[in-house]
């Protein structure tokens, strides 16, 4: 029995130093692990090239659209008298001046349009930008219509409008008409009377009456409009009324700009940050002015040499206390 019990014994202190041998080593298996919290992993350098700013606005063929004609400078508006005309325009032609320390400065109507009505009151104070004419395109033309996020980034900023007509010709050249300020209604002031004849003397021969003067064509001025774009095409473009347009809308351009991707920038239009990454792989926000974009792109004005590099994504802004906006006017801590 005892020489039994030490055998098994035996076996037994066998079989645990050969799963011992088996599963004990010098290199135990590593589990996978993560970077160190911070670790930049991806980065970018700044490169150059051209680049535009693009608008995509949705448009459609109109007849006779009214666009705005706004006044070139700050000063006394003063009317040309002009009656509406069922004739378009065979040149630029005078509907008012503004008067500014003496100079006049002349407001016109672009060449085939119509005199659509008055904006303000005649002698009224107006300041440079503000509508204050009503036009009529005669014929064919382009309208689409612009929100307010897009006025800002289109008033005042437009170089060039491409149109492409949904399954119909282009591309082609949209020529600009107007304003695209929204509109109030636009009136026409009716004529003078016609004056009254003297009263003739006792024994004179009654005054022979004149013939009537034809009256002037009857118009109620043009109505309210929102803002939108309104653009001709070349006269070699078929248009349909009502057909739907796109337009691609270039407000700026900029050649050999340095750019980052937008994932790497934090900030919107004028202001931002970056991320620059040292040798330690350390991160440095640093502040950098803005400009142009095409969505895939951000312009980097100033802040940056060229030869940094750039962690991706960019810094977080902070978060806005509830309620809470930033100078600019928008959210703080608003994402690209």
């Amino acid at each position: 029995m005892d020489r039994r019990r030490l055998a098994c014994a035996g076996a037994t202190v066998l079989a645990l130093a050969l799963l011992s041998g088996c599963t004990g080593s010098k290199e135990q298996p590593q589990t996978p692990g993560l970077e160190a919290r911070g670790t930049v992993l991806t980065t970018v350098k700044p490169t150059r090239q051209d680049l535009s700013n693009q608008i995509s606005l949705a448009g459609k063929v109109t007849i006779n659209p009214v666009f705005g004609i706004v006044a070139p400078t700050d000063g006394e508006l003063r009317y040309v008298d002009r009656q509406p005309s069922q004739t378009p325009a065979t040149r630029p032609m005078w509907v008012a001046t503004v008067w500014r320390g003496g100079e006049p400065r002349r407001v016109e109507i672009p060449k085939d349009s119509l005199l659509a009505g008055r904006l303000m009151d005649d002698h009224a104070d107006v300041t440079k930008g503000m509508p204050v004419i009503s036009a009529q395109h005669a014929g064919y033309g382009i309208v689409a219509d612009v929100d307010s996020e897009q006025a800002y980034r289109i008033a005042g900023a437009v170089k060039s409008v491409k149109g492409q007509i949904k399954n119909g010709p282009g591309p082609f050249t949209c020529t600009t008409l107007g304003t695209i300020a929204a509109l109030p209604a636009g009136t026409i002031p009716a004529p003078p009377p016609p004056k009254t004849p003297a009263p003739q003397q006792s024994g004179q021969p009654a005054a022979t009456e004149a013939p009537e003067a034809p009256e002037a064509p009857e118009s109620g001025g043009s109505e309210p409009t929102g803002m939108r774009l309104v653009c001709a095409a070349p006269d070699t473009v078929k248009l349909i009324n009502g057909a739907a347009v796109t337009l691609q809308v270039v407000t700026a351009k900029a050649g050999n700009a340095m750019v980052l991707p937008v994932e790497a920038v934090a900030g919107v239009q004028g202001r931002g940050k970056v991320d620059v990454v040292g040798a330690d792989r350390t991160r440095r926000t640093v502040d950098v002015v803005l400009g142009l974009t095409d969505g895939k792109v951000v312009q980097i004005k100033s802040g940056l040499r060229g030869d940094e590099t750039v962690a991706v994504p960019g810094p977080d802004l902070p978060a806005a206390p509830p309620g809470g906006e930033n100078p600019e006017g928008g959210p703080s801590g608003a994402p690209r």
